[in-house]
């Protein structure tokens, strides 16, 4: 679903149902062209920096073509201000349902894979590179007043164009909630690629997921590269993500209002509000 961010950040009716029933949500214009074009600049200044571990950085590589970047808030301005943005967070809150911490902070550019083939690449459907979940729906999520909840959730924001051929994040709508055993959920879609939703989106969109969902990235078959931001949240009782803790020193510097976002200190002191 393809909808524009309403300027309260709540989620419209039809987008809390379209993300309860499929397990996502696109959100059109969040990010603005100024906001995707300093993101990217950032991302682009880390990639060539050699000294970026130095700053707290981990770098995972694919072959030549897939690098993720993880633990990125400490290092520039612009991609603290996406973990933190202010029309996120209180969409990740509404649907993971209470007050969030920061879990993790990563990105990924990407480009086709040269060691797959043109008659591979051009069969049908989408190619989905390897599908898989953060949490299963029986412990990482629950309902309440009628809405699906999860407590891990993740903001994916499009920082290129991604088209039909430019690797759009692949999903199994409705696996979010599903108490099928994850392989076979993953074969169905693989006997029925109609069962995959491959995402499009432009610059500047935002995709709302739970972790819950069975997703995964997607061969690129044009000769472009596909660069993504990617925040991870959970209830503050929680911990981040193995090598995604935020230094002291950094929250100390915060403002005091984003410090409990950042280190989960609010702990069990869970503020549940939806």
């Amino acid at each position: 679903m393809d909808a524009k961010t309403p300027p309260t950040a709540t989620l419209t009716l039809a987008q809390r149902y379209h993300f309860d029933a499929q397990g996502f949500v696109l959100l059109e214009g969040v990010l603005t062209p100024d906001e995707v074009t300093r993101m990217k600049t950032a991302l682009y200044r880390l990639r060539d920096d050699p000294e970026r571990e130095q700053q707290r950085v981990y770098t995972r590589r694919r072959g030549s073509h897939f690098t993720l970047f993880g633990n990125l808030v400490e290092y520039d301005p612009a991609l603290l201000q996406y973990a933190v943005h202010p029309r996120l967070v209180p969409l990740v809150e509404e649907v993971v349902g209470g007050a969030v911490r920061l879990e993790e902070t990563e990105a990924i550019l990407n480009r086709r894979n040269p060691d797959v083939t043109n008659a591979q690449l051009h069969t049908q459907g989408p190619h989905p590179t390897g599908f898989h979940t953060g949490a299963r729906c029986t412990w990482g999520g629950y309902y309440e007043n009628h809405r699906f909840h999860s407590l891990f959730v993740k903001t994916l924001a499009y920082l290129t164009d991604v088209g039909p051929d430019d690797g759009g994040t692949t999903l199994i709508p409705g696996s979010h909630r599903m108490t099928w055993p994850q392989a076979e959920m993953i074969n169905a879609a693989r006997e029925d690629p109609r069962l995959i939703h491959q995402v499009e989106a432009s610059a500047g969109s935002v995709l709302l997921f739970p972790e819950t969902l069975v997703h995964s990235s997607t061969e690129i078959r044009s000769d472009r590269e596909r660069a993504i931001l990617v925040s991870g949240y959970t209830p503050p009782m929680l911990r981040e993500w193995m090598g995604n803790e935020v230094s002291p020193e950094f929250i100390a510097r915060q403002p005091e209002a984003l410090r409990p976002l950042l280190s989960g200190s609010d702990q069990w002191n869970w503020k549940r509000r939806y």
